[in-house]
């Protein structure tokens, strides 16, 4: 089983937010997607649960569309971050309620589950969601999340506002829930760094086009970080991909992104560093402010 998208395009007022997205998500697999504010991923994932339309291209689950077909949806669950301010008619709605009608949404909801998780993350769960904080709201979404037993489970954002110690929790709770059950879990995220170590997959989306999807430990392993005297690292790196060049006096380091057989030139003066998932991202989709 495989969720599929092909040449995904959506448009807002006229102005195109997707251009031409292709990906496959295969099963039993955690994918990080990460990229800048505003590069479409929220829109993305909605399009792919089937809760945006796409102005054209084809989504489908086991060779079945996901759009207005019951059978695919209940395969698919999208948390996304809770808007429960004054205007919201979230605002009012208990959490129990809440999560009561999520329930109703999962054929396999797992109501034990949500009790150990309430209980967990000692969550109010008779406050109303307007009074509660953008941490707590979170622990809402990531326990519809885990407890849906969607066997596609997409969370947006899922520890914004989360302490460490929360955010540590739920990156533990997601790796249990995985080795339990297989399920795909696909993860939106800005803080890059504390989840990269459980990201399987990587997919990076810029200015509403993928360019890159693939295994997260190939693609750091094939960047490294070159510093030294500007005239050494050019020489060093001449002929490879190059990336987020940053220049002080004499002094130059830039990120390089190696090829298959490729290698920097270490004969020359300069200093190779591995990177970071983090810094490899800021190489590919940070160069505007670093110029």
């Amino acid at each position: 089983m495989s969720l599929i998208c092909e040449k995904i395009v959506k448009t807002y007022s006229g102005k195109e937010v997707l251009h031409d997205v292709s990906l496959e998500l295969k099963e039993s697999r955690i994918y990080g997607l990460i990229g800048r504010n505003g590069a479409g991923k929220t829109t993305l994932l909605s399009i792919l649960t089937a809760q945006n339309p796409t102005t054209s291209g084809t989504v489908s689950l086991d060779g079945q569309p996901v759009w207005e077909n019951r059978r695919s949806l209940a395969r698919l669950c999208f948390s996304r971050e809770l808007n429960a301010n004054a205007e919201s008619g979230l605002a009012a709605m208990k959490a129990k309620e809440y999560l009561r009608i999520a329930s109703t949404y999962y054929e396999d909801w797992d109501k034990e589950m949500e009790q150990k998780l309430v209980k967990l993350f000692d969550l109010n769960v008779k406050k109303k969601m307007g009074k509660m904080s953008k941490g707590m709201l979170s622990m809402i979404t990531i326990i519809v999340a885990l407890c849906s037993k969607a066997p596609y489970t997409f969370l947006d954002e899922p520890v914004a506002g989360l302490d460490v110690v929360a955010r540590e929790q739920f990156y533990k709770l997601l790796l249990e829930e995985y080795a339990a059950s297989g399920r795909t879990f696909v993860i939106s995220t800005h803080i890059i760094e504390e989840a990269a170590d459980i990201l399987e997959e990587v997919i990076i989306l810029h200015d509403g086009k993928v360019i890159l999807e693939g295994d997260t430990q190939t693609f750091v392993d094939s960047a490294c970080y070159v510093s030294g005297k500007a005239e050494e690292v050019d020489a060093a790196t001449a002929g490879l991909e190059t990336h987020h060049p940053e220049t002080i006096g004499r002094s130059k380091g830039v990120t390089v992104f190696l090829k298959p057989g490729q290698q920097v030139d270490e004969t020359r003066d300069v200093s190779v560093q591995p990177v970071s998932l983090q810094r490899a991202f800021v190489a590919l989709c940070g160069e505007e402010e670093a110029k």
